[in-house]
């Protein structure tokens, strides 16, 4: 059985590093899987980018030129809206000479495949949904919009008041291209996702499953805290609070709520620790110690990170099934994060760590504190481990991915 999983990027953002997690895993359990990417930042061989230099300085246009629809719309909401309307032949070329069993997509916006040219993959396709796109107008993130339901238009993020709009358009162009679809399954990472997908009217006669992502729960694990501080010249007599935001820019990642969040707590031992691109200008608003330790790329460093700290907070307006979150509680770090999207699948309040009220900053607030002063933190971190080793190990959900795979094919 050959597996082809189709993602824009191999290491760079979320979706990318999940999806490479997954292919990683298949190999562990002896699929032949391959990985085709448009940009490849790593030097795996198993993944395959692209051929030629003109092909990868042509890609590097590809994500500017994919934008040129929405030059109209200049009030447009400082959301991602992707068009997917540049040709991509020569990707479903390379998908089909490669003839594999099954096409598994995932993330292919930033010009990787055009929405019409999804319908000349010849092999059975199964499409995670990394975030709301598929099934919407252009958006990749619906927050409190619900046009998905039934057609879009008049779009808010775009912030038109035209009915046959850009979002309008590009949805009919998802429903013609996905009417011409026999075999394709769709799996949603949390069961958030996965309502919404069986709740669109693009999917809503389609067969949606909750499928998560895999983590390596033999690297992401509980080390030693006291080496993992010395590593990164943190504090020994603190307690070490800790925000992930590998892209400063992402506005629904709420490192603005954070700050007015990090006002409340009480605590007066609390430092504060951040990890991501480049340190976001408005952190000198937050009165606590800061800790920029910059971009991590490596995982082995990033555990150590995770181990180091005493909590990781989430306060994203939205989440699918975070990264950040999984990884965090794998190595047997609690988070606190407000009760949306797909953050209850993995946090299981006042257990294993804490889901704070949609968007209420004090509750958020009181979550830091609970876990920083519970008298049972190391059981936290145990029971936020548990969870993560019975349902999103590589083992347990890469076996759950072939038994899917096994029964598409039969």
């Amino acid at each position: 059985m050959t597996i082809l999983i189709i993602n824009t990027y191999d290491k760079q953002g979320g979706a990318a590093r999940a999806a490479y997690r997954l292919h990683l895993a298949l190999l562990e359990n002896g699929i032949n899987s391959k990985m085709l990417v448009q940009h490849k930042n790593g030097n795996d061989k198993s993944v395959l980018g692209p051929s030629t230099k003109i092909q990868f300085l042509l890609n590097r246009i590809k994500i500017t030129l994919e934008q040129f629809p929405l030059r109209k719309y200049k009030k447009k909401e400082q959301i991602l809206f992707s068009p997917n309307w540049l040709p991509s032949l020569k990707i479903i070329k390379r998908i089909n000479k490669l003839n594999p069993d099954i096409v598994h997509l995932h993330w292919i916006s930033f010009g990787m495949i055009r929405i019409e040219d999804i319908a000349k993959i010849k092999a059975p396709i199964v499409w995670t949904l990394h975030d709301n796109w598929a099934f919407t107008g252009g958006c990749h993130v619906i927050l409190n919009c619900e046009k998905y339901k039934e057609s879009c238009g008049n779009c808010p993020n775009l912030s038109s008041n035209i009915k046959n709009d850009l979002s309008s358009r590009i949805f009919t162009r998802k429903f013609k291209t996905y009417s011409k679809l026999n075999n394709i399954t769709l799996v949603g990472l949390s069961k958030w996702m996965t309502e919404c997908a069986k709740n669109s009217f693009l999917f809503k006669n389609r067969s949606v499953i909750n499928l998560p992502n895999p983590i390596d729960t033999n690297l992401f694990k509980p080390l030693n805290k006291k080496k993992s501080r010395d590593m990164w010249n943190l504090p020994h007599d603190k307690d070490l609070i800790l925000f992930v935001a590998q892209n400063d820019k992402d506005l629904l990642k709420g490192f603005e709520v954070l700050i007015a969040i990090l006002q409340k707590v009480l605590l007066k031992n609390i430092e504060f620790v951040i990890i991501g691109k480049n340190l976001p200008t408005s952190s000198k608003n937050i009165d606590l110690k800061k800790y920029y330790l910059g971009e991590i790329k490596d995982d082995i460093s990033l555990v150590t990170i995770y181990d180091a700290c005493d909590v990781t907070v989430v306060p994203s307006k939205i989440e699918n099934l975070c990264n950040v979150i999984m990884e965090s509680m794998a190595s047997g770090t609690p988070v606190v994060a407000f009760n949306n999207g797909g953050n209850q699948d993995m946090i299981e309040h006042l257990n294993n760590g804490y889901l704070a009220r949609p968007y209420d900053l004090q509750d958020f607030a009181s979550g830091i504190e609970w876990i920083i002063k519970n008298g049972s933190v190391e059981n936290l971190s145990t029971k936020a481990r548990e969870i993560v080793l019975t349902r999103f190990s590589n083992k347990v959900v890469s076996e759950k991915y072939i038994e899917l795979y096994k029964t598409i094919l039969a």
